[in-house]
């Protein structure tokens, strides 16, 4: 029998690449804030416990890609939206039994680290924006439910995913995932052993000088990407000419 899979935010860039990557293993309930029932999407808005309650039954996995955009305004948008929406998925989980729920963090939680620094996955969080500040409080809001209630918790920190699967940036050759590395690294988060109650990881493709060291997650969870963010860049200069170098003086792409 297929596992039973969750998806919010099905109909966003990062949504519904997994939802196309991985329909034909699982069976998924595809939801997003708007319905597209062309695309088989269903509407859920995430602060609607109720709603919640009804897309549940069943779920095995939960991967939270939903995100409501605004991310300056913290307690207009991020804190009732994001933050209670997250709330709420957690609680419908645990009332649920579900086995799992994966969460689209950002590497904007430790964004204030410096350019050059190594950064472990377990390092003291430094958020560099209201956004990354609000993805902190969800991981840790899965940190509690995995200690307090056994439910599996996975954080992903996704770094650039653009969408047209190339990287556009020096900067973003650091932290860039491709499509298809990012479906094999949701499937190893699903497929992970029941044991592992909570982890964090950095979610980029085999970048050559990535920020990030992500090689113990072949020996984890099974994790090993395809692509390197460098060899399409090197393609694309080749073809356009030299591409800027960055000035940002943060991992998370800020200037002093």
């Amino acid at each position: 029998m297929k596992r039973k899979l969750l998806i919010t935010g099905a109909g966003g860039r990062i949504g519904s690449a997994l939802y196309q990557g991985l329909k034909e293993e699982y069976d998924i309930v595809a939801t997003d804030v708007e319905a597209n029932e062309a695309e088989g999407i269903r509407k859920l808005d995430i602060t609607d416990p109720e709603r919640i309650e009804e897309m549940m039954q069943g779920v095995d996995t939960i991967l939270h890609i939903g995100w409501q955009k605004d991310n300056d305004d913290f307690l207009g948008v991020a804190l009732p939206v994001n933050v209670t929406g997250a709330y709420h998925l957690y609680e419908a989980a645990r009332k649920n039994s579900v086995r799992r729920l994966i969460f689209a963090s950002s590497n904007h939680a430790t964004g204030f680290y410096k350019v050059g620094e190594e950064v472990d996955v377990n390092d003291p969080y430094r958020p560099d924006s209201i956004y990354g500040l609000s993805k902190c409080y969800i991981e840790l809001l899965g940190r509690l439910y995995a200690d307090q209630h056994q439910l599996s918790s996975f954080n992903v920190r996704i770094g650039n995913f653009p969408g047209d699967d190339r990287p556009h940036s020096q900067r973003a050759a650091h932290i860039w995932i491709s499509e298809r590395d990012m479906v094999q690294l949701m499937r190893c988060c699903i497929e992970a052993d029941d044991s592992r109650k909570y982890m964090n990881m950095y979610g980029t493709s085999a970048n050559t000088d990535n920020y990030y060291d992500i090689a113990y997650l072949e020996q984890e969870i099974g994790y090993k990407p395809q692509d390197d963010a460098a060899e399409l860049l090197a393609e694309e200069e080749r073809r356009q000419g030299e591409i800027p170098q960055d000035e940002t003086i943060y991992q998370g792409g800020q200037q002093e």
